[in-house]
């Protein structure tokens, strides 16, 4: 109650101020020169001062988060209401940066009517560029930036997103998503950078201060959310919102440490998951929030609850006075409840003081919140900042991109160098759903919350990227389903794979393959006779080992975002594809969960990724699948049943060879090479293992010997002749005691 009594007071001590101003001509002392105003003072001392004049229905205002489109301007003034945020798709009308910023201005207003002039704090999910505006730059989702292996273009893609939000007036973004995905199934996979953590905690400092700035009072600065805390991506068979069963030694070691990261690196809010931790909801796990995150981590800025996070942790329908509590107790801050915000007030307030839930709790969550208000400069600067409101989708930021998008390229295969294709001279049929459609290659969380299809947003189409790089004496033909395609084209290419969803929506506990449409328009292209080159974009691994050996290529564009001129960078050889594969490619979908050193063999390990012309180096010490020569004679590729590889090369004999670019063995050198063959021949014959030539120098000479069956596989380990040091070119020879057909070669690896 003593709360209660304090703003009756202050405002007698205005009004007496008032009156001695009269009698002595002496400045008058108003509110707007109390000591929380003042930018001189201490961050703390503001906080504290403010949070002296509040009134617990004013605190329990700040720790609330309601949706846009479930408040007026009137609730936001007579409950001090401390947040708003835009859901997936909730937007103004006309959706462009301009009516974000009037819509925002206008909200702002509201909240500074309050009766002591407290700002709100708008947030929205700006998980790869401000995508729910309209023009706004989309940048490739999380798991293509994974691809890229780039810490520095990460800090530079969340400038640039910074400053697009900033200019539409928003404060707050709720991102970076920091989840390590570790089931493909999980619909949220493209939100995640890799199944390892060590991608993650490589970018998490470089997004949270290209957010956040140097400091926070910069114009161009927003405040960054890591999320979700913690173990979203390890759930029990990928379902969203699931129970993620670990020990805490692997919570540990595999979903904390990005949020470690960004911690260190300042990050000013974390988001709580909906998943469990050994059936726990996090939404009510003090230990989790409290002990861990703020105790042991010490984190110092607020935590904010998922969209009605609080309401999932009993398992049923509705939050109750109990869901409340816990959650605040547990160390959650601020509460998102969009549409029942005003229930959520009532029952925090009673819950206050009937003393279950205590004052020192709620200060706490207000000291937090308060002090990134004052940080941000909102106090000072609450309105839009107008000169940033064109940066929204510049030239610059779609410069940078497509930077991103062909960086995020991973070339899986490249059978008889077909890529890159020539820009002149040149015949090419385009088809598949995916390739002249914005809507699809963004994804989810796209102007939408589970995105769409068609022109959603202005950008570049994969199609309109590849007729844009092409000459004039190129012919680029295009129908989507690869109808009118005939032998007179010199290639064609299938650019299928998914179509959008976010949460929920994009789990795929059953099949994880191509749909029937992507199979049949892939099948009418293959059967006019010329080399097929698959464009998969996607938000996760696919099921696709069955039709690979059909595939003249495979590049793999995952969610590009508005700018496809990065595929076709790739596609054309203007860029060397560079991407490495930041999850483990299974072999079927029965495999799933599969990761890195979990013993399943791949289709393609994690870290794989081809390159033209052995740019990139290859590490001999690790396996090399045989299919990923850059040159070969006489070979062809089939699908293996053996573990490590989705393909072998067979068909080989005599005279026949393959060749390894860009083999780096570093010093000291290697001394024995494992080979993994089979033969169903009923004789033998010889790999010889040559540096630089067909006819190198013979470093190891491998006997071949009868297994029993084309695919009955063996490992055998020979020793070096030679040496090999630095960076080779590697020749694979073939000599059969007989003739025809007399080995399978699945992979091979030097061993030191």
């Amino acid at each position: 109650m003593r709360l209660l009594g304090r703003a009756p007071k202050t405002r007698l001590f205005v009004a007496a101020a008032v009156v001695a101003a009269v009698l002595t001509n002496a400045p008058v002392a108003t509110a707007d020169h109390l000591p929380y105003h003042d930018p001189a003072l201490p961050v703390a001392d503001r906080v504290s001062d403010l949070l002296a004049r509040m009134t617990l229905d004013e605190k329990i205002g700040q720790m609330t988060q309601a949706e846009r489109a479930a408040v007026s301007n009137a609730d936001i003034t007579s409950t001090s209401l401390g947040s708003l945020l835009s859901g997936g798709g909730s937007a103004p009308s006309p959706n462009n940066a301009t009516a974000w910023a009037n819509m925002y201005d206008g909200f702002q207003n509201a909240a500074l009517a309050n009766r002591l002039g407290i700002p709100l704090i708008y947030g929205v999910d700006a998980v790869h560029g401000h995508n729910n505006v309209v023009g706004a730059t989309i940048f490739p989702h999380n798991i293509g930036l994974g691809a890229a292996r780039n810490p520095s273009l990460i800090g530079q893609i969340a400038q640039a997103t910074a400053r697009e939000v900033a200019g539409t007036g928003v404060d707050w973004d709720f991102a970076p998503c920091l989840c390590v995905a570790r089931n493909d199934r999980w619909g949220r996979t493209y939100e995640s950078f890799g199944e390892k953590p060590e991608i993650a905690t490589s970018y998490a400092a470089p997004y949270t201060t290209g957010l956040q700035g140097t400091t926070l009072s910069t114009p161009a600065s927003v405040l960054a959310t890591a999320k979700h805390y913690i173990g979203d991506g390890g759930t029990t068979n990928g379902t969203d919102q699931g129970n993620t069963q670990l020990s805490e030694a692997d919570l540990r070691a595999i979903h904390l440490p990005p949020f470690a990261e960004s911690i260190r690196a300042g990050v000013g809010s974390v988001m709580i998951t909906y998943s469990s931790w050994n059936g726990v909801k996090s939404h009510g796990h003090q230990y989790l929030i409290t002990t861990l995150l703020k105790g042991e981590l010490g984190f110092s800025g607020l935590v904010v609850s998922d969209w009605n996070g609080i309401d999932q942790i009993d398992g049923a329908t509705g939050f109750t006075a109990a869901e409340v509590r816990q959650a605040v107790n547990a160390g959650i801050d601020m509460v998102m409840v969009p549409h029942e915000w005003r229930t959520f007030i009532s029952m925090l307030r009673a819950e206050v003081q009937a003393g279950r839930v205590p004052m020192s709790r709620i200060d706490d969550a207000n000291r937090r919140i308060l002090t990134k208000k004052f940080e941000l400069g909102l106090f000072e600067r609450p309105l839009t900042d107008r000169s940033l409101t064109p940066t929204v989708g510049s030239a610059a930021h779609r410069t940078l991109a497509r930077q991103a998008v062909r960086e995020s390229q991973v070339l899986l295969k490249n059978a008889g160098n077909i890529l890159p294709l020539a820009k002149n001279n040149n015949r090419i049929f385009v088809a598949g759903k995916n390739a002249d459609n914005i809507g699809h290659q963004s994804g989810g969380w796209t102007i939408s919350w589970q995105g769409g299809s068609g022109a959603t947003t202005p950008g570049t189409t994969i199609l309109q990227g590849i007729r844009n790089a092409v000459g004039a004496s190129t012919t680029v033909t295009y129908n989507a389903t690869g109808s009118g395609i005939n032998n007179t084209y010199q290639a064609a290419i299938a650019v299928v794979g998914e179509t959008p969803y976010a949460e929920g929506a994009g789990d795929r506990p059953s099949g994880m393959g191509l749909d029937a449409g992507d199979l049949q328009v892939i099948s009418t292209l293959r059967a006019a006779g010329v080399p097929v080159i698959v464009v998969l974009v996607s938000g996760r691994p696919l099921d696709i080992a069955t039709q690979l050996p059909n595939w003249n290529a495979l590049l793999v564009a995952w969610l590009p975002g508005t700018e496809g001129a990065g595929v076709s960078d790739v596609l054309f050889g203007d860029h060397n594809p560079t991407g490495k594969l930041p999850s483990t490619w299974m072999q079927s979908a029965g495999q799933q969960p599969i990761n890195d050193g979990d013993g399943k063999p791949a289709l393609f390990p994690y870290g794989f990724g081809l390159a033209y012309g052995g740019t990139v180096e290859r590490d001999p010490y690790q396996v090399v699948q045989a299919e990923s020569y850059a040159s070969q004679s006489g070979t062809q590729l089939e699908t293996t049943t053996d573990t490590g590889g989705g393909q072998n090369v067979g068909w080989i004999t005599t005279g026949d060879w393959l060749a390894y670019t860009n083999v780096d063995f570093g010093t000291p050198t290697a001394v024995s090479v494992t080979s993994r063959i089979a033969s169903g021949a009923s004789t033998g014959g010889t790999i010889q293992y040559r540096l630089g030539s067909t006819t190198g120098q013979v470093i190891a000479s491998v006997p071949v010997s009868p297994t029993g069956g084309w695919q009955t596989w063996t490992s055998t380990t020979t020793n070096l002749t030679g040496s090999a040091t630095g960076v080779q070119t590697v020749y694979l020879t073939f000599t059969a005691s007989g003739s025809g057909d007399f080995l399978n070669l699945n992979w091979f690896r030097f061993n030191r």
